[in-house]
């Protein structure tokens, strides 16, 4: 959260105080199979690739970029249960976490770092689309169980930042062959939901192509998004109002320029383009 805002003090002065919650949404490095075709004849979760080195190359630099450049420090990290994302989390929470900003270090390996400044939870809200526009053809899990185990997931983060208290806003992954436009409903309502539910603390969403595009369509009206690259991500800006022990917020907006962080959109075009998985 950014301080109390004089001037908001003086303009309302039955506010006790204003304050700005940041929350930014990423999406995850680069995926082996995007790199490696032939990877998913033979892996055991073909659906469930990881990332490739530059991918967690790229994760932590990224992680280093919003540690240095955003101008707040993030208090939350929730993360789709896809490998992919938890990888990336792994290292940009490395990165936000480092005891020691080495320009040398590439990735978060034998970093050490301050687990306090920050915790991390896996959300099944964040996670990709469940269709066939996100998961290649033959590839989903003909018994419909993705396999995901959360406490193995969680092992992949830095020791000491995982939050094993916080209850999912989905207790559940969606059902197979939900439609992109509940997808894309599912990835507005949980943004909403992670950030009233934690109002007074910035946070970073990992999650996949097509939630980075909902994050910008949704706070800033009449936009398409037609690019999110690797590890590309939007930062949300939103007032929220403290009285007593409630508080009021007011609507996100959207500070991403075009271009600038991975992210290409235009501007008063209705129609919407898809395959961002």
């Amino acid at each position: 959260m950014e301080p109390p805002s004089s001037e908001s003090q003086e303009n309302h002065p039955q506010q006790q105080q204003q304050q700005h919650q940041n929350v930014v949404v990423m999406r995850h490095g680069d995926r082996k199979d995007n790199f490696e075709p032939l990877w998913v004849t033979t892996a055991e979760r073909p659906w469930d690739p990881p990332l490739v080195e530059s991918g967690r190359v790229r994760a932590f630099c990224t992680g280093r970029k919003i540690r240095n450049q955003l101008g707040f420090p993030i208090h939350r990290v929730f993360v789709s249960p896809f490998v992919r994302c938890v990888e990336t989390a792994s290292q940009v929470v490395s990165a936000l976490c480092a005891l020691h900003d080495d320009p040398n270090n590439l990735t978060g390996d034998n970093v050490s770092i301050d687990p306090s400044k920050l915790k991390v939870s896996i959300e099944y809200g964040l996670c990709e689309m469940l269709n066939t526009e996100a998961i290649r053809p033959g590839l989903a899990p003909k018994d419909g169980n993705w396999g995901f185990n959360i406490s193995e997931l969680e092992g992949k983060f830095p020791a000491g930042t995982v939050d094993n208290t916080v209850e999912p806003v989905y207790k559940e992954l969606p059902q197979w062959e939900e439609t992109v436009p509940g997808a894309r409903t599912r990835y507005a309502h949980i943004f909403q939901a992670l950030a009233d539910k934690y109002p007074t603390e910035n946070l970073l969403l990992v999650t996949h192509g097509e939630g980075v595009g909902v994050a910008v369509s949704t706070f800033m009206k009449d936009t398409t998004v037609y690019a999110v690259e690797y590890c590309a991500y939007t930062e949300l800006r939103r007032p929220i109002f403290h009285e007593d022990q409630s508080f009021t917020a007011g609507n996100f907006e959207v500070l991403t320029h075009n271009g600038k962080t991975g992210i290409e959109y235009i501007q008063n075009v209705k129609d919407d383009i898809n395959g961002m998985s």
